[in-house]
């Protein structure tokens, strides 16, 4: 059934906001333009939309750029996209947890899910080159927003206080990607001053991002005083394995020795196993060290616990491969 309405006395083309409010999950189909997305990313007043049109234009991009990179071209972000997630990150009317997940870009696997041929190394490096393009281009207001969302007052559970957590430690997230001392001795503030969890494992990831002493020296740190909740060592093992330092591989396999880990354990398993898995460029690394790891992991699991191989978290990376090059097939 269609209808159609007419409305008079109107001097410039409107750009809709569809679906306002409606709360079920549909896939809706327009022919919005870019330039319509980039209006309502920084205008529209209903959050899911605005956020919709941010992610929208975000996979546009991130899948722009992966073409671009794997025909070696230059990698230029497009100012209206920086433009677009400044006005939400210094819009002070909206609210702290919508901010957080508005300017959080879409995952790689996510990226790759589109492709008809995935290619986890180009979509790494365009995620990571548009993160740190967003950091350098908005450091001071990335700055002001970890500054002004601050606290040194003990842990409060409410929405108020978790929306200022998860807006100051996704900006936490995006100055970490850059090379930048300030920036570590920042994280290490954070980390040092935290008086919850949260916080302080957020300064944790910040810092974790790169390789060196002070990376190994807070994750001993945190480890040593967070090792009697299993709970948060799960978390612990699951960051060092989702890290996408180059090799990590070999990381893992050394935490495959630590005391805590436990292979018998289905959930020391997801943590770390499956968190190594949930790093594409480490898990689909073209010399098959990644594949190679996962192999013998399921043929010791076989043996001790065969129902944690059999569930479908353990098996994705597994049922997607046909999506991959072949050269990642056989590697």
């Amino acid at each position: 059934k269609e209808e159609e309405f007419v409305f008079c006395d109107i001097f410039e083309r409107p750009i809709p906001s569809l679906l306002r409010g409606y709360s079920a999950p549909v896939r809706l189909e327009s022919d919005l333009s870019d330039s319509d997305l980039f209006f309502l990313l920084a205008h529209d007043s209903d959050e899911f939309n605005r956020w919709e049109s941010g992610q929208v234009l975000a996979r546009k991009l991130m899948l722009s750029l992966v073409a671009d990179f794997q025909q070696s071209k230059p990698l230029t972000l497009n100012p209206k996209f920086v433009q677009g997630l400044k006005s939400i990150l210094c819009d002070p009317s909206l609210d702290k947890e919508f901010i957080a997940k508005a300017i959080t870009l879409p995952g790689e696997g996510e990226i790759m899910d589109m492709m008809e041929v995935a290619d986890p190394d180009a979509v790494h490096a365009v995620r990571t080159f548009i993160r740190k393009e967003l950091a350098s281009q908005l450091k001071s207001e990335l700055l002001s927003t970890v500054e002004n969302n601050r606290s040194s007052e003990e842990y409060v559970f409410d929405h108020p206080n978790m929306a200022g957590r998860a807006l100051k430690n996704t900006a936490l997230a995006y100055l970490g990607s850059l090379e930048d001392s300030e920036i570590t001795e920042l994280a290490l503030h954070e980390y040092k001053t935290a008086t919850n969890m949260t916080d302080q494992f957020a300064a944790l990831s910040a810092i974790s991002q790169k390789p060196g002493k002070t990376r190994d020296d807070v994750l001993a740190d945190f480890y040593t005083k967070w090792q009697h909740n299993y709970l948060v060592v799960n978390k612990w093992f699951a960051l060092q394995a989702m890290s996408n330092i180059p090799g990590n591989v070999e990381n893992v396999r050394k935490l495959l020795n630590h005391p805590a880990f436990d292979l018998r354990n289905p959930n020391k398993v997801y943590s770390l196993i499956g968190g190594f898995c949930g790093s594409p460029v480490n898990f689909h690394a073209k010399d098959g060290s990644g594949y190679k790891f996962l192999g013998e992991i399921v043929l010791q699991l076989d043996k001790l616990n065969p129902q944690v191989c059999h569930t479908p978290t353990s098996l994705r990376p597994l049922l997607i491969w046909m999506a991959y090059p072949v050269s990642f097939c056989y590697s």
